[in-house]
């Protein structure tokens, strides 16, 4: 092809001759180039497959094929021949930094296409000339070299030794660079939390002992001045009481200077649900000397809000409600909720039966009025009291009652993640079950140690949540007893595909009634179990004992297991395997009843508030007569 450009030449001839000349001699360049092109060029884009040798190290090899652009764009971004180089030199880059940051500061990373290294001259010649098929062989070695380990560290500027135990490496570690980097910003932290809000620790500065294949690693430090917290002050508010949130936050002036007392101030502040954000913003520098001005830039929620729910499943139809909220009815965070519900529509608002054993139930709509109130801080700092008083009507496959409720609850913390809550209620119920109806006053006394580690309300993706619940309960008039409810629920999540992408979810139950007896107990009051919540696929509360029609006794004892899969599949869709099981004793203990098993298959769509998510489940060993399919929709996860 290189004589292509001498065709202008042969256009200088003239006449009938010169036009044949000039063809003939078109025809032989064309000859000519053809000759010197030698084999077809490769196809563009230039197909390759990449192999890893094992270097020895499993994490190393890992790490190495996940930062890897060979692999992780050989089809998502097809490329061209000498693109394919490129792709290769930065991989080389990427794959040394990978083994510094695991501690192999001498090692490198050989990279081969088709047997050639990426500075062999003759590369992009034989890429250019390479069929499209078999692909272009790409083979990345890693050589590790040995292992570097941490020689000494020094932490220049530094004036307070106490602070040095936040550095959590020590001489003999391996010089891994996250635990490195980690460490500087740890020594920062317990600096500004030990008084020196402008203490500032530099990057670390590592120097490499190559005959010992060891590191020096320095940390230089500017201390700053050791202050105390100045004048606290509070901009943004609207219907916020401003010595309400001085009170609130356990931050005072003249106590020694913490980042993280700042920190928690904040995070107390959020958690009145008032605040849509809360920023912490400190002076910078003291004043006056020795201390720093703080300042809370806070933005309000709208005062009101309203909110719209509705759930289906095809045992008990669809519940709907309305609810209206204050967010802070007198300016200091009270939270006054009224909602209203309907329950049992089944899709029509009519009566509609279901069918279960040798017994047609009717589920007929139903309604739920209530009110909570909330008041934060109530006797005081960071405990709360809140009321609810409660009027219903609901038609179940066990019973079906009216009944107005109240009931008073003080939560405390007890740390971070833990609360006890206590409180006194009562319920004033007629209850119909099997025909017969019956009027009950109850005082209940519910107690609640709570433990919380999650990090989302409706969608959890890590932690655990363990309660344990004990209701002593005195009822009033003939035909009933005095009994202790005792219920310990736990659930936790594992995350096995970060960040959320594919988790384990886990919830077990376990009760007991003690005191009386099986029918000394209000039907509303014993434990079921069935459909969502303990077992998906059976109808609701039908996994227990039955009376001789079908209909749901309810029992003394209760244990109860929900496992599920919920992977996430692109950015808004989700699939949920599950499987459960669980069984209630009528009068026994815990482990003592038939066992029933369902499983199913959830389907999920994310949204911003939450997943919207539909169960389908179906009973493994189903009593006669039982349902064969189960369908849930609502928002939020299973549990």
């Amino acid at each position: 092809m290189a004589r292509l450009p001498f065709l202008p030449h042969v256009g200088m001839m003239e006449g009938s001759a010169g036009r044949k000349s000039r063809v003939l001699g078109a025809l032989g360049t064309v000859i000519v180039a053809v000759a010197f092109a030698g084999p077809a060029r490769a196809a563009d884009p230039q197909p390759y497959r990449v192999t890893f040798v094992p270097s020895g190290d499993k994490t190393l090899d890992k790490l190495i094929k996940q930062t890897s652009g060979l692999e992780r764009l050989r089809k998502k971004l097809p490329i061209g021949p000498f693109a394919l180089i490129g792709r290769a030199r930065a991989d080389q880059a990427k794959f040394v930094i990978v083994l510094e940051s695991e501690g192999y500061d001498s090692g490198t990373a050989a990279i081969t296409i088709d047997g050639h290294g990426l500075t062999d001259s003759a590369l992009p010649r034989l890429l250019r000339r390479a069929p499209a098929s078999p692909p272009a062989d790409v083979i990345v070695t890693i050589h590790k070299g040995p292992l570097y380990h941490i020689g000494s560290i020094e932490t220049p500027g530094l004036t307070d030794p106490a602070a040095a135990q936040a550095i959590d490496i020590k001489p003999g570690d391996p010089a891994k660079a996250a635990p490195v980097l980690a460490a500087a910003a740890k020594l920062e932290i317990e600096l500004r939390n030990s008084g020196y809000a402008f203490a500032k620790v530099s990057e670390p500065v590592a120097i490499a002992d190559t005959a010992h294949h060891t590191l020096a690693v320095h940390y230089p430090v500017a201390m700053g001045q050791r202050v105390a917290i100045g004048a606290i002050t509070y901009t943004g508010m609207q219907h916020m009481n401003g010595r309400f949130m001085a009170r609130h936050v356990a931050l005072r002036p003249g106590q020694p200077y913490s980042e993280t007392a700042l920190n928690n101030a904040r995070d107390s502040l959020l958690g009145l649900g008032v605040f849509s954000s809360v920023a912490t913003h400190t002076g910078p520098a003291p004043d006056p000397p020795g201390q720093v001005p703080v300042t809370f830039l806070v933005h309000e929620q709208k005062l009101h809000a309203v909110s719209i729910g509705a759930a289906y499943s095809t045992d008990l139809g669809i519940d709907a409600d309305l609810s209206w909220m204050d967010r802070n009815l007198f300016g200091e965070a009270q939270r006054l909720t009224l909602s209203l519900g309907a329950t049992g529509l089944a899709g029509s608002g009519r009566s509609q039966t279901r069918s279960f054993g040798k017994h047609t139930y009717v589920i007929r709509p139903g309604y739920n009025a209530k009110a909570v109130y909330r008041v934060p801080d109530f006797l005081t700092p960071g405990q709360s009291i809140t009321a609810t008083v409660e009027a219903l009507k609901e038609y179940l496959p066990a019973y079906s009652r009216t009944a107005f409720l109240g009931n008073a609850e003080i939560s405390r913390p007890l740390g971070k993640h833990l609360a006890f809550v206590y409180g006194a209620g009562f319920i004033f119920e007629k209850v119909s079950q099997e025909g017969v109806d019956r009027t009950y006053r109850l005082g209940q006394v519910p107690l609640t140690l709570r433990y919380d580690t999650t990090n989302s309300l409706l969608n959890p993706t890590k932690g655990m949540k363990l309660s344990l619940h004990v209701t002593p309960t005195l009822a009033l008039g003939a035909g009933s007893s005095t009994f202790i409810i005792a219920e310990a629920i736990g659930n936790t999540y594992i995350d096995l595909e970060a960040p959320g992408r594919g988790v384990l979810a886990l919830r077990g139950l376990i009760g007991r009634i003690f005191g009386a007896s099986q029918f000394q107990i209000p039907p509303d009051q014993r434990f079921y179990a069935g459909g969502t919540g303990t077992v998906r696929g059976f109808t609701y509360q039908t996994v227990g004992p039955l009376f001789f029609d079908g209909i749901p006794e309810g029992g003394t004892a209760i244990d109860a297991v929900e496992t599920e899969f919920r992977q996430r599949i692109g950015k808004h869709f989700g699939i949920a395997p599950f499987v459960d099981a669980g069984q209630v004793s009528a009068n026994g203990k815990p482990f003592s009843g038939t066992l029933r098993v369902g499983v199913g298959l959830g389907f999920l769509y994310y949204t911003g508030i939450g997943p919207i998510r539909i169960d389908v489940g179906f009973p493994m060993n189903r009593p006669p007569g039982g349902a064969s399919v189960a369908v849930y929709i609502g928002l939020g996860q299973a549990f």
